[in-house]
């Protein structure tokens, strides 16, 4: 029969050395600490504004090649958020509290949020990233999160039931308290990607 390992002279026998050993690779495989929501819009409020460039590709099923646009995304938080389409053509979009407005073409349009909620949850997918906004992330997905504190991804999957049979699912990359990437996969397998590019530091 084995003899149970002992330590002798203050010297670990065969087996207890083994098990340290076992135990100390398997802490080597392990997360520092396991990422959350909290975190991530933690470091996301402590930027209070910004300003950066956006080009964004659209793969549509039917129609040959990406569709391109680029401009400028804006924010104030807690509440306002700004896309300026430049290209191909002129259009922006301004969200201030529950005030959507649209300008297009020489056209202005402006509808609550209320009205809209399909709409809503996707504006407050990236609205809501921007100013770490984890009630209004929670209240319109379900998330998930991994990556680190400096490069993170938060998958976004939508509660409403009329959302999720037009969008399946928002993946947002950002780096430390800057969203650098979000990827939207509508429910019939289009695409868009969109990376934002930072212009000036941000205001704290």
């Amino acid at each position: 029969m084995d003899r149970p390992s002992r330590i002798h002279g203050g010297k670990l026998g065969r087996g207890a050395g083994l098990l340290l050993l076992a135990f100390f690779s398997l802490l080597l495989t392990l997360p520092a600490w396991a990422l959350d929501l909290a975190t991530v819009t933690g470091l996301l409020a402590q930027r209070k504004s910004g300003e950066a460039r956006f080009t964004e590709e659209r793969t549509v099923s039917g129609i040959d090649g990406p569709l391109r646009a680029a401009g400028v995304l804006s924010f104030e938080a807690p509440n306002r958020f700004a896309r300026q389409t430049t290209e191909p053509r002129a259009e922006s979009m301004v969200v201030d509290g529950n005030l959507l407005v649209l300008k297009r073409g020489g056209r202005t349009r402006q509808m609550t949020l209320d009205a809209i909620p399909e709409v809503t949850a996707l504006i407050e997918a990236v609205r809501g990233t921007l100013t770490g906004n984890a009630a209004s992330l929670n209240k319109h997905f379900r998330i998930r999160v991994e990556g680190s504190t400096a490069q993170w991804t938060l998958t976004l999957v939508p509660r409403d039931e009329r959302l999720a049979t037009q969008v399946r699912e928002l993946k947002i990359t950002g780096l430390s308290g800057e969203l650098r990437v979000v990827e939207l996969w509508l429910a019939g397998g289009d695409r868009s990607v969109m990376s934002i590019e930072p212009l000036q530091a941000l205001k704290r």
